[in-house]
C-alpha cells in the first residue's frame, strides 16, 4: 500500500473516531437526550411524547428513543465508535482513490 494512501486511511480512522466519541454525545445533548434524562421541552421531549402516545403511554424498549436515550445517557459504545471509524476510513480511501484518479 502507497504510504500516502495509508496515512489518509489512518486520518479518516482518527477522524471518526474523534467523531463517535465527542460529536454524537454533544449532538444528543443539544436534542435533548442528556445524562439526566430527557430534556423538558425538547425535541426529545416531543419524541418521547410521540412514541408514548404511539404506545398506549410506555416507550417500547429498543425503539428509537429508548436508544438514544441509552446512547445520551451513558455515552457511546465502543462497537459504534469502532463503525464510525470504519465509515471514515472507507471515506478516506474512496477519496484517495477519486483523487488518483484525476
Amino acid at each position: 500500500m502507497d504510504p500516502k494512501k495509508a496515512v489518509v486511511i489512518g486520518v479518516g480512522a482518527a477522524t471518526g473516531a474523534v467523531v463517535a466519541a465527542v460529536g454524537i454525545p454533544v449532538v444528543l445533548g443539544a436534542v435533548g437526550f442528556t445524562t439526566a434524562g430527557i430534556a423538558a421541552g425538547s425535541w426529545a421531549a416531543g419524541m418521547m411524547s410521540a412514541a408514548a402516545v404511539a404506545n398506549g403511554g410506555a416507550v417500547a424498549a429498543g425503539s428509537t428513543v429508548a436508544v438514544l436515550q441509552a446512547a445520551g445517557a451513558t455515552g457511546v459504545s465502543g462497537l459504534v465508535t469502532a463503525a464510525v471509524s470504519s465509515v471514515g476510513a472507507a471515506s478516506a480511501w474512496l477519496v484517495s482513490n477519486i483523487h488518483r484518479k484525476r
